[in-house]
């Protein structure tokens, strides 16, 4: 069963697919209104699942007017979005920036979920025993040989 924060999610989603747009804008205290829920809880939704690691943009303008707006990252082709990818990553990445930007990849398609797999092992906190910020500079680096060869593949 979904959380509350799943399904706001998947709302807002959903919203931006049916306007066929690469933004939409919304109003916290309508869509809090909607779920039954308090706008932090909008706001805790937007701050983690419409990241700049998944692949959007958030803009807010506080007060009575006040809104929203969610834009969808856009690239020309898959190898330009690797390349913001790995510009994005380095010089170290955390490890939950990480896993923002493999389900991005495969939301994108580049990778597929075996290959997500893969690449989570190789740079999961487990595999990468350092201490940090050593870890997360490991991790940047070994990202970013394995996104360089996925995008020579894509080619």
């Amino acid at each position: 069963m979904s959380n509350i924060s799943d399904i706001i999610e998947q709302h807002l989603k959903k919203i931006l697919e049916a306007a066929r747009q690469d933004a939409i804008e919304i109003k916290r205290s309508e869509i809090a209104d909607q779920f039954h829920c308090v706008p932090s809880q909008i706001n805790y939704v937007i701050n983690t699942r419409f990241t700049v690691e998944k692949g959007y943009i958030v803009e807010s303008k506080r007060g009575g007017g006040g809104y929203i707006r969610i834009i969808r990252i856009q690239h020309q082709d898959k190898s330009e979005l690797i390349d913001d990818i790995i510009e994005m990553i380095n010089p170290q990445v955390t490890q939950q920036a990480a896993l923002d930007i493999l389900e991005r990849l495969l939301e994108e398609e580049i990778v597929t979920k075996r290959e997500a797999k893969i690449i989570l092992s190789a740079i999961g906190r487990n595999t990468l025993a350092f201490q940090l910020p050593l870890r997360d500079e490991v991790r940047a680096r070994v990202l970013t040989s394995m996104l360089s060869t996925l995008k020579y593949l894509n080619k």
